[in-house]
């Protein structure tokens, strides 16, 4: 699994961060996770089922509402939670990312099914422990402390062992929203989860939820889990259910498997931010990209950063290769690359090589193996330069390229010593 940084600008102009869990491999779709009142997208609920839908091919974002964890800003009501999720979609859709999957945790499962008709890419609404009632959240405050806002316009409350100053707007705000009619109206597959023992959010809401919705939907209990779902298992079994309910209503896309050890190396696209990119090569994938300051999401390597891995590669490869026919000392081999253009020099591209020899090695022996360094293969073809042919469909090998990249190496030493 693999985890990004997500910043985005909310309707307020407030920057709001999240964290993007995605899996090892293609994502098949795509979610977004609201989490509890005045908790953020650190909250063990958040974490396990984020991380768990990722492990099971959804990649799914979990961010900071509005002056919670690492967002900017003052803690808003509920429409600025719904303004918030809607911002959220938005951005994840500007990366090619579009949620097909809406999750909310408590009063973040309110603010799910109250934006679920806001967003047309959202074809499935996930529940957990979610009030009936956006109102419910006022019971939380207590009475002495919403009738202390009400009179003196606000108030400083605890909650969750924290301090927030919360106005009459908020508990206006509260009062407004009709969830109801949005639930009637969701014209989504929904599922509730919710524990029959929340002593926060009672198992009641749930029911009053199921019955003003229409289907498809439906209920699982979750079995003497607490509210917040604080113990990983719970969590867990709550992600496993939500991915496999999920797969029914939204486009789940069948991985494809990786190449054989003698196929091309394929690379696609994923269809997240503008230029990521999935390598597959001998049943290894992984990313490769562009970096941030030019408008990629710095989820791997980029094209030139892979030719400088390459070219580091082939010299460790070439010079144990070589140390061991010689039986030479060599404990370790360790190449620093650097990829830089030159407009004043011809040709305005050069590779930066640093080699760390490791080992007792004499004077002689390090020198020699600077010296093969340079007749490593992958060497010798960036300064050769090679021939790219084009066309069309996946390319058919022509040898398997392991084998011939080790007789390449096992050349260059044979003629390296017969130089010599």
């Amino acid at each position: 699994m693999r985890t990004e940084k997500i910043e985005f600008t909310n309707a307020a102009g407030h920057k709001l961060a999240g964290r993007l869990d995605r899996p090892d491999g293609t994502a098949h779709a795509y979610a977004l996770f609201a989490h509890c009142f005045t908790c953020d997208k650190g909250s063990k609920a958040a974490v396990h089922i984020s991380r768990a839908l990722a492990a099971l091919g959804v990649a799914t974002l979990r961010f900071d509402f509005t002056g919670l964890g690492e967002s900017e800003g003052e803690l808003t009501g509920f429409s600025g939670n719904v303004q918030d999720l809607i911002a959220a979609a938005r951005r994840l859709q500007q990366l090619g990312c579009a949620p097909s999957l809406l999750i909310g945790h408590s009063l973040g499962g309110a603010a799910a099914l109250a934006t679920a008709g806001e967003l047309p890419s959202v074809k499935a609404v996930a529940t957990i422990a979610a009030p009936a009632d956006v109102a419910h959240v006022l019971t939380q405050l207590g009475e002495a402390a919403v009738a202390k806002i009400e009179a003196e316009g606000q108030a400083q409350v605890q909650l969750g062992g924290r301090p927030f100053t919360l106005d009459r707007a908020f508990i206006e705000d509260a009062r407004l929203h009709d969830l109801k009619h949005r639930i009637e109206h969701l014209g989504r597959a929904l599922l509730i989860l919710h524990s029959p023992v929340d002593a926060t959010v009672g198992v009641e809401n749930a029911s009053e939820i199921f019955l003003a919705a229409h289907h498809p939907k439906s209920f699982v209990s979750l079995d003497k889990a607490d509210h917040l779902l604080s113990h990983a298992e719970d969590a867990d079994y709550a992600a496993a259910v939500i991915a496999a309910w999920a797969g029914k209503y939204i486009a789940m896309a069948p991985d494809r498997p990786a190449e054989v050890a003698d196929g091309p190396v394929l690379v696609e696209e994923t269809g997240a931010g503008k230029f990521q990119v999935q390598v597959s090569v001998h049943g290894t994938r992984f990313f490769a990209d562009e970096p941030v300051d030019v408008g990629g999401m710095g989820s791997g390597p980029s094209p030139y950063e892979l030719l400088a891995a390459g070219l580091g590669a082939c010299t460790a490869m070439t010079l144990r290769l070589y140390a061991g026919r010689k039986a030479w000392p060599l404990q370790r081999v360790r190449v620093a690359v650097r990829h830089d253009k030159d407009a004043a020099q011809a040709p305005p591209d050069v590779f930066d090589r640093q080699l760390t020899l490791e080992g007792p090695l004499d004077a002689e022996q390090i020198a020699r193996l600077f010296e093969i360094a340079d007749k490593c293969p992958v060497h010798q073809t960036l300064e050769r330069g090679a021939r790219v042919t084009t066309g069309h469909g996946p390319a058919a090998p022509i040898k398997a390229e392991a084998e011939e990249h080790f007789c390449d190496m096992e050349e260059a030493c044979r003629d390296a010593d017969a130089a010599a």
